[in-house]
C-alpha cells in the first residue's frame, strides 16, 4: 500500500501488521465520519478473522469521536452487512473483511445507503480526508453513541427464503471454509427445504479446513463430500459469504464461465440486460444472447458491476469469480442468495453436471504472475504500450480496466493488475489448446521482460 492509496479494487486489504492495524482503522473511521458530515448512523460487521474485533474497537472509536453513532452488527457475512445497511436506512455501512485472502490478511469495505460499495470516486475522497488528517472537529458534546442490532439477521433470512422456490429434496453439501457464512448458509437452505451436510462449518479465523478462496485446489475436500454423500450440489463459500461456487453432482468443481451462463440464463429472458466483467469469457455471451437477452461488460469489482447494473437497468450482474449481484435484492454481492438461486435452477431442471455440460465450452486459462506492488503500474504502462506489437491478428483493443485484446479467430487475453494481491492476471480464452497456449507464452514472456528490466 503506497503512501497516497488506500483502495484496491474491494475495499482496503493488507496483511495485519504494518499496514492494516489499530492506527489505520481508527484514522479511517474518522475519516469516513469526516466524510459524512459528522452526523448519521454507519452499520459494522466483521467476519471470523482473529483481528477483527481489534479493527472494529478501533473504526468504532474513529466514527463516534467525530459524531456519529455505530450500529453494531457482530460476526455476519458480507451481504448481511449490506443489507442491512439498505434495510436500516443507515448513512453508510462498514464490513471488516478480507473475503477470499488468507488469514494473518484483513481489510475494511464501505457501503451506500443502497448497500452498493463506495465507488471510486467516493473512496478518492476518503483517501483524500485520509491522508490530509482534515478530520471534522472533535466536540466533548457531539460524541456518537453505540447500538446493536440482532433482529436484521432474521429478516435478512426471510428475505432470501421469499426470494427461491426450491422443491424438496434437493441435497446439498455446504462448506463455509469456516468464514463469515458457517453458521447462516447451512440454516438457510435447511429452512429452504434442502438436505444440508455441513463441511469447514465451524467459525474460526484461522480457516483450519481450507484457505477461504473456492478453487479447485481448496476444494478437494467438498468434492470428495459430494461423492461420498451422492448429493445434488455442492456450495463453497469465500471467508465474507459474498461468493460462491459450485461442485457438481459429479464432483467436478464448476467453471466460473459456465455457472455465470447457467444464471445469466435465468434473467436474461425477455430482452434483459446482464452485466459481467472484461474477464468474463466467450460462452457468457453466447448464452445471454440466445436466449434473446444484452451482455454489457464493464471494469472488475463488484462495485463496477453495481453500477453499470444502475445505469442500464439490468436484472444480474456477476463476476466469473461467483461474486454476484441480484439487484431486485440489493446491490450488495450475496454468495448465500446466489447459492439458493443455482439450488433452485437444479432442482427444477435436473443435474447441474447436465446444465454445465450445455454450456458452450472454450478452453478458458488463469494465470498470475508475481509482481512488486510498487512495479505494478510501470508494468502494465509497458504492456498497454507494446502487447499490440507482438500479434498481428489483433482486432480490437479494450483498455477500460487493464488491456484486452481481441483477436481475428474470436480468441482474447486479458492482462490487468490485481486490485488486491501483488501480481498480474492473465485470463483468456482460444478455440485450441495450441492456440491458447501460444497467446499465453508470447504475453508472459513479454512482461518477464519488463520485469527483467526493473532495476
Amino acid at each position: 500500500m503506497d503512501n497516497k492509496k488506500l483502495f484496491g479494487t474491494s475495499g482496503i486489504r493488507d496483511k495485519i501488521g504494518n499496514v492494516i492495524n489499530g492506527e489505520l482503522a481508527l484514522n479511517v473511521g474518522r475519516a469516513i465520519a469526516t466524510y459524512l458530515g459528522g452526523e448519521g448512523n454507519i452499520v459494522v460487521g466483521y467476519d471470523t478473522r482473529t483481528s477483527n474485533k481489534l479493527l472494529e474497537h478501533a473504526i468504532t472509536a474513529g466514527l463516534i469521536e467525530r459524531g456519529c453513532n455505530v450500529i453494531k452488527l457482530g460476526m455476519v457475512p458480507t451481504p448481511l452487512s449490506g443489507y442491512a445497511t439498505y434495510r436500516l436506512k443507515a448513512d453508510s455501512g462498514i464490513m471488516l473483511t478480507a473475503s477470499h485472502n488468507p488469514s494473518q490478511y484483513n481489510g475494511i469495505k464501505i457501503w451506500n445507503k443502497s448497500g452498493m460499495a463506495y465507488t471510486q470516486a467516493q473512496e478518492r475522497e476518503i483517501e483524500d480526508i485520509y491522508f490530509s488528517k482534515r478530520f471534522q472537529e472533535l466536540k466533548w458534546d457531539n460524541i456518537g453513541k453505540i447500538y446493536e442490532n440482532k433482529i436484521i439477521q432474521e429478516d435478512y433470512i426471510n428475505k432470501l427464503l421469499s426470494m427461491v422456490n426450491i422443491k424438496p429434496g434437493l441435497k446439498v453439501v455446504i462448506d463455509p471454509a469456516s468464514g463469515a457464512a458457517s453458521y447462516l448458509s447451512p440454516l438457510i437452505f435447511k429452512q429452504a427445504g434442502c438436505e444440508v451436510v455441513t463441511l469447514n462449518s465451524q467459525l474460526d479465523g484461522f480457516f483450519p479446513g481450507r484457505n477461504p478462496e473456492p478453487n479447485e485446489a481448496n476444494l478437494q475436500d467438498l468434492k470428495k463430500a459430494v461423492i461420498a454423500t451422492k448429493s445434488d450440489i455442492g456450495i463453497a463459500h469465500d471467508g465474507d459469504g459474498d461468493r460462491m461456487i459450485t461442485v457438481d453432482n459429479e464432483g467436478r468443481v464448476s467453471g466460473f464461465d459456465e455457472l455465470l451462463s447457467i444464471i445469466s440464463k435465468k434473467y436474461a429472458k425477455d430482452g434483459n440486460t446482464i452485466i459481467t466483467t472484461v474477464d468474463a469469457g466467450m460462452c457468457v455471451d453466447d448464452v445471454v444472447s440466445s436466449v434473446g437477452g444484452k451482455t454489457v461488460h464493464t471494469k472488475v469489482g463488484d462495485v463496477s458491476v453495481a453500477e453499470a447494473i444502475m445505469v442500464e437497468n439490468a436484472s444480474f450482474g456477476g463476476e466469473p469469480s461467483g461474486t454476484w449481484i441480484h439487484p431486485e435484492f440489493c446491490l450488495c454481492p450475496d454468495g448465500i442468495l446466489s447459492g439458493l438461486k443455482i439450488a433452485e435452477i437444479v432442482s427444477h431442471e435436473g443435474n447441474l453436471s447436465d446444465l454445465l455440460d450445455a454450456v458452450p465450452n472454450y478452453l478458458n486459462i488463469h494465470e498470475k504472475i508475481q509482481v512488486h506492488r510498487e512495479e505494478k503500474i510501470a508494468v502494465m504502462k509497458n504492456v498497454e504500450k507494446d502487447i499490440e506489437n507482438v500479434f498481428d491478428d489483433v482486432k480490437n483493443i479494450n483498455t477500460i480496466d487493464g488491456v484486452r485484446l481481441e483477436f481475428d479467430d474470436d480468441a482474447w487475453i486479458l492482462i490487468r493488475p490485481s486490485g488486491t494481491e501483488d501480481y498480474i492476471r492473465i485470463t483468456l480464452e482460444g478455440k485450441t489448446i495450441e492456440r491458447a497456449d501460444e497467446i499465453k507464452k508470447t504475453s508472459i514472456n513479454l512482461i518477464k521482460t519488463y520485469l527483467n528490466n526493473e532495476e
